[in-house]
């Protein structure tokens, strides 16, 4: 390999590396769509891990935002628990509140919303009825014999922690109103959100990513559906790749609107909706422009075609007429040697008629 050739495989390997950088691709998805076709071309792989990333990141911040708010719960609690909560303890997996009746808790006096607190049923019936109940509502958290039951309104479905296999992991097989209230104002309560901040980024790091895969393949059956429309040639796994790509601000906007709710309780009515067709105007902006460029190569190439044609033409029009005077030049030597040759046979014709007017016979004598 020549020096030159080694200097631009150099050149093209430091590029690969520079676009390969997950911050340059956040930018160009959301600003460059002329870039996708690029982006895409890097494999399914690259796409995969791009998109991991970014729910990563969602998944930090809603751990963020989770962990913060379970802390202000807890300081709020504290003074609630001191003063109005009722005796409770905790003994092998099985939570047991010393009250008679289910304890409610408005979704205005709870940072989680409606808390539903029953240590004492034990039917499935009910239980679905108050996990129901706070998906109705959009936030809340019951508290159950043998777990809790989560509901945030920035995660799909509910949570439910098992407190046997949550508290397992920490050590704690046992306690009191009297340990938690001395707990929570202890350093070590730092271990529990902690515990919290990893249980929680693990779950919705899954959650998100299979939900996000879901709407990438819902998106690109729409975006490969648009380029049959359009008329062009593309390999689904292409299309794949660019929806990976288009799906970049629905979910930055997603880690907005969490972020907002972790100061600010409320929820965006058409949020899916909004988030979706984001993603589906970037896909097929890029699609259509995709199809702009193919057309513009398609018409370069045509009139390269008619240049090349024109090209052909003279040149055979040139070889033409350089074989013609080639031809004519020919007939023009022969005719040439033919007046010679004519000529010479002239002169000897002429040389003859001399030769025998002469008379060899006669003398002077």
């Amino acid at each position: 390999m020549s020096e030159e050739n080694k200097e631009e495989t150099k050149v093209k390997e430091e590029k690969s590396k520079k676009n390969d950088n997950f911050f340059r691709q956040v930018w160009y998805s959301i600003t460059k769509i002329e870039k996708y076709p690029e982006l895409a071309s890097k494999g399914l792989g690259k796409a995969f891990v791009y998109l991991s990333k970014l729910v990563a990141i969602l998944a930090i911040i809603l751990c963020i935002g989770w962990t913060y708010q379970t802390y202000q719960l807890i300081q709020d609690g504290i003074v609630y628990m001191q003063n109005d909560f009722p005796e409770f303890s905790y003994k092998d997996g099985t939570l047991d509140v010393k009250s008679e009746d289910v304890i409610n808790i408005s979704s205005e006096d709870s940072i989680l919303g409606e808390t539903i607190i029953d240590t004492k049923t034990e039917d499935v019936n009910i239980e679905n009825q108050y996990r129901n109940q706070i998906e109705e509502a959009g936030s809340g958290i019951v508290i159950l014999k043998n777990k809790a039951i989560l509901k945030n309104p920035s995660v799909a479905g509910t949570i439910t922690y098992e407190y046997k296999e949550s508290f397992s992991k920490m050590g704690i097989t046992e306690f009191t109103k009297q340990d938690v209230i001395n707990y929570a104002n202890s350093s070590q309560s730092i271990s529990v959100y902690a515990s919290m901040f990893l249980t929680t980024f693990v779950y919705s790091f899954i959650m998100y990513l299979l939900t996000t895969l879901v709407n990438v393949v819902v998106l690109s059956a729409f975006g490969y559906l648009t380029t049959l429309i359009t008329r062009i040639k593309m390999r689904y796994v292409a299309v794949f790749n660019m929806s990976v790509y288009a799906i970049t601000l629905s979910i930055i906007l997603n880690m907005i609107y969490i972020a907002i709710n972790i100061f600010v309780s409320f929820t965006m009515e058409y949020f899916q909706v909004m988030y979706v067709a984001v993603a589906a105007i970037y896909l097929v902006a890029a699609i259509f422009l995709l199809k702009d460029e193919f057309n513009k190569k398609q018409a370069e190439l045509m009139k390269i075609a008619e240049a090349q044609a024109i090209v052909k033409k003279e040149l055979e029009e040139k070889k033409n007429e350089e074989q013609k005077d080639k031809e004519k030049n020919k007939k023009e030597d022969e005719k040439d040697e033919e007046e010679k040759e004519r000529k010479k046979n002239n002169e000897k014709e002429k040389n003859e008629d001399t030769n025998i007017g002469k008379d060899p016979g006669t003398s002077n004598a």
